[in-house]
């Protein structure tokens, strides 16, 4: 079986980072509430959407230190090479932030997953960052995925999402309740133990 993963939120878990930046930055005092749509929602009240959009390059670029993998991946990771599966990381994003410094944004994610020993002969050889979300259903067609695990309802949604690709929301937030985004059932998961009691038994 080849399962393929998503980065952004289904690997790499932001909880409290957009936070903890933007305190560091004096963009907000450390009351406000800690996620990051509240963060974000503040700058933008405030007229600070640029600090919002330059924060977002700060944090993708520069202080992936800050950022963790979901509880239960590594372990997922672990089972299902001992099974035999292949496994493939398919991500979307920007190589540049939209404003601030030119971090390289592909090259900070792959520092990360590598820094976490996720990217490995041994665990997972092949890492693509796709430019577009067009682009990257592309790769999961071509590259042959039998499973697919995003955060993104609009990815697993998309018009030319395989339809032979099984395709699992990861949702920890529980941001579609039973499962239904824009009228549409998913498999939903909240965590990874969730994906590897139903992928792996």
């Amino acid at each position: 079986m080849r399962i393929g993963i998503d980065f952004d939120n289904t690997i790499a878990c932001y909880d409290g980072v957009f936070h903890r930046a933007a305190v560091e930055r004096g963009l907000i005092e450390e009351k406000l509430g800690t996620d990051k749509n509240t963060v974000r929602n503040y700058l933008r009240e405030i007229g600070k959407e640029d600090d919002w959009t330059e924060l977002q390059g700060y944090v993708y670029g520069a202080r992936m230190d800050l950022v963790a993998v979901y509880e239960g991946f590594l372990s997922f990771v672990k089972q299902a090479r001992q099974l035999d599966h292949d496994l493939v990381i398919i991500s979307h994003k920007t190589r540049k932030p939209f404003m601030g410094p030119p971090y390289d944004l592909h090259d900070a994610a792959r520092s990360f997953l590598e820094a976490q020993n996720v990217v490995s002969p041994e665990h997972v050889p092949n890492v693509f960052f796709e430019l577009t979300l067009d682009e990257k259903v592309a790769r999961i067609r071509s590259e042959g995925c039998d499973i697919f695990i995003d955060d993104l309802p609009e990815l697993l949604g998309h018009q030319q999402f395989p339809r032979q690709v099984r395709g699992l929301l990861f949702d920890p937030a529980d941001h579609f309740p039973g499962g239904v985004a824009n009228g549409v059932t998913y498999e939903v998961h909240p965590d990874w133990k969730s994906i590897s009691q139903t992928l792996l038994g």
